[in-house]
């Protein structure tokens, strides 16, 4: 099994962090980075002329190794709504169709369809969350749904960020492509822990950050978009996402088609000196690990946890249907009040999420961290 990476990070030992579902800390490595990545931008007369397209390509290619992509299917976006936005400007969805979310899913899948539901005469059609938690037998029965109307997208999260419910994506999509509906995968919480490969999945699009579960900064973001789609127009219009715009040119404005492959999709300003290397590093360092070794070890975790809790009040999902690295508990009556934050008081940091709390340990945490914590949260319950 993994062993704990915790040596790799700057945690003190009385810090027991279980939040990584909401923000992940930054390795040692990055951080070292980013400090010297802001002195380049001090000083950009430093700067060779390739280097901005090195980290673009850097990160691109870390990026797609996650998904078993090729680079040239990747672009560069800042965020998951920013991904979504795109996908809305590529597609034309016809009025009368319906397009799948869930209910309680994260914003950022959802409201790019219910904001253009009305004008466009599309049903947006929420899945109810499961009170066994078995969130794919309940898209599938949706996706199945007799009678109902034409279906023309599933826009969901693959692993629920509330309750960590796990959606079976290959048994979804294998039901999206007999229904011939699109699969927009919010991948924020699987990436980089649960294995994907879009060559046999092969989605439509899958979007993922980095500033959780990839060790990454805030605003870096991917998009893995199926060539099928390729051929679209950008949410944003970019010099560098044409063939010849040059500003060394004698003729600027030189060849306005569009680049070949999902780069004509990148964000504009994606010169990020500072943040894009950091970015590339925590995805690097999660791909030499291996998702599968990753939710190996964090399910021990979460699995320690949940037994350590055993005969108390929380109420745990079925392991069947949970992620490997998200426990949600549940209490009668709703999260105490002021449980969370007693905990945080202590040194135990977990989330609130929709009157649960949700429990998220990531490569850095070890055995005493989760004993511990089981300790404390007895304590208080």
């Amino acid at each position: 099994m993994l062993a704990s990476q915790r040596g790799l990070f700057e945690i003190p030992r009385d810090i027991c962090y279980l939040n990584s579902a909401s923000y992940s800390p930054l390795p040692l490595r990055t951080q070292e980075a980013a400090r010297a990545a802001a002195g380049r931008k001090a000083a950009p007369w430093t700067l060779d002329p390739a280097f901005a397209n090195r980290e673009h390509e850097r990160a691109r290619s870390a990026a797609a190794r996650l998904i078993n992509a090729e680079a040239g299917d990747v672009a560069l976006i800042s965020s998951v709504s920013y991904g979504v936005a795109t996908v809305g400007k590529i597609l034309s969805i016809p009025a009368g169709m319906r397009i799948l979310v869930l209910e309680n899913d994260h914003s950022s899948p959802i409201l790019e369809w219910q904001s253009r539901a009305a004008s466009a005469g599309i049903t947006i059609e929420t899945v109810r969350q499961p009170i066994d938690g078995d969130w794919t037998s309940a898209v599938l029965a949706a996706i199945e749904r007799a009678a109902a109307p034409r279906l023309a997208l599933a826009s969901i999260s693959s692993i629920h960020w509330s309750d960590g419910g796990m959606i079976d994506v290959e048994k979804v999509g294998a039901a999206l492509k007999r229904q011939g509906a699109l699969f927009l995968i919010d991948a924020t919480h699987a990436v980089g822990v649960v294995a994907m490969d879009v060559t046999k999945l092969d989605p439509d699009f899958v979007i993922f950050p980095t500033y959780k579960w990839l060790l990454g900064p805030y605003g870096r973001a991917f998009i893995y978009i199926a060539r099928r789609h390729q051929n679209g127009i950008p949410l944003e219009q970019t010099g560098f996402g044409r063939r010849e715009i040059r500003s060394d040119a004698e003729i600027y404005f030189g060849d306005l088609s569009y680049v070949a492959g999902a780069r004509r999709f990148d964000m504009g300003e994606r010169d990020h000196f500072i943040s894009m290397e950091m970015a590339a590093i925590g995805m690097e360092m999660m791909a030499e690990w291996g998702a599968p070794a990753v939710a190996e070890r964090l399910a021990m975790l979460t699995v320690r946890i949940a037994e350590g809790l055993s005969g108390t009040q929380a109420r745990i999902m079925d392991s069947r249907f949970r992620a490997p690295h998200i426990l949600s508990l549940g209490f009668a009556g709703g999260l105490p009040a002021g449980l969370v934050q007693g905990l945080a008081g202590e040194g135990f940091h977990v989330a609130a999420r929709l009157s649960r709390m949700r429990i998220s340990p990531h490569v850095f945490n070890d055995e005493e961290d989760a004993d511990r914590f089981v300790e404390a949260l007895k304590r208080r319950i």
